[in-house]
């Protein structure tokens, strides 16, 4: 019998803000697992842009319509946060060959904190290889157009956040 654990894949990140490459890689997930978590991590580092209950409204109404998929947040480590959830598989995009070296040492790591957990690279469609939410943010700061990069409820979202900004 298969183990009910291997069907459900984490795909965390900061998701700040979710982009098409995003949901490219929860379809690209869906193919192989029969659900995908995307599980907003909070950011010692990076300092967001939408707050976590902003960002997973947003990425709830992005993938509201993909069967299989849900957004949760997570405080903890990432592997205690699969255990919880009873997956033995993380996801984690590469998009280019800079991304590998970052992603091969978390990887490492989580393997290090828990032996039962994988993680499973995979890449977005080549559409999206240069996408990041950073360059996305820096775009629509500057009055860019970002539709077709990201779903439309992030277009709006960035919009009146980047206005409200001005207003400061």
């Amino acid at each position: 019998m298969k183990d009910p654990k291997s069907n459900i894949a984490i795909y965390p990140g900061t998701f700040d803000p979710i982009t098409n490459g995003h949901i490219d890689l929860v379809n690209r997930t869906l193919k192989i697992f029969s659900e995908v978590i995307v599980a907003v991590a909070p950011s010692q580092k990076k300092q967001p842009l939408f707050t976590v209950d902003e960002r997973l409204a947003l990425i709830r109404e992005s993938i509201g319509h993909i069967e299989g998929a849900r957004a949760d947040a997570f405080s903890n480590l990432l592997v205690h946060y699969a255990e919880e959830k009873e997956s033995a598989v993380i996801i984690r995009g590469l998009r280019v060959v800079s991304d590998f070296e970052f992603e091969f040492q978390l990887a490492l790591m989580n393997r290090r904190l828990s032996e039962n957990i994988e993680t499973v690279f995979m890449m977005p469609s080549q559409d999206y290889t240069f996408l990041s939410s950073t360059l996305v943010k820096e775009v629509a700061l500057f009055g860019g157009d970002v539709t077709g990069l990201v779903p439309e409820p992030v277009v709006n979202a960035l919009k009146e956040k980047y206005k409200s900004r001005d207003r400061d």
